[in-house]
């Protein structure tokens, strides 16, 4: 089995900055992308960020310029940097991968548990 745990969530004032980080550990031959979603109150679950195994990013339009996603591949560990945050950013945020557990296994989506962000002064 593959796990991921999260941690970095908490409260912060609007204009805060917070960084989440996310380990993945078990039985792991390859991690292709790394992401990040996020559920808000009465909301449904949506994506915030993903990484590539070969780096490239792609943003939700409303967190562009102030969230940073990256990866330490040795660390099987992502990361997201989420500066200037505002009160609409509060949710659940939850990583996940897609990742292999042998040579010959495909790809499968995998998710964490979740931490909470919240945005309030």
């Amino acid at each position: 089995q593959v796990q991921l745990v999260e941690s970095g969530g908490g409260l912060v004032q609007p204009g805060g900055s917070l960084r989440l980080s996310c380990a993945a550990s078990g039985t792991i031959f390859r991690i292709d992308a790394m992401f990040w979603h996020r559920q808000a109150p009465g909301k449904q679950r949506e994506f915030v960020a993903v990484i590539a195994s070969g780096s490239g990013t792609s943003y939700l339009d409303s967190v562009k310029g102030r969230f940073t996603i990256s990866r330490d591949n040795a660390k099987n560990t992502v990361y997201l940097q989420m500066n200037s945050l505002k009160p609409e950013d509060t949710a659940v945020y939850y990583c996940g991968v897609q990742a292999a557990r042998g040579e010959m296994d495909l790809a499968r989506h995998y998710w964490g548990q979740g931490t909470q962000v919240t945005v309030s002064s």
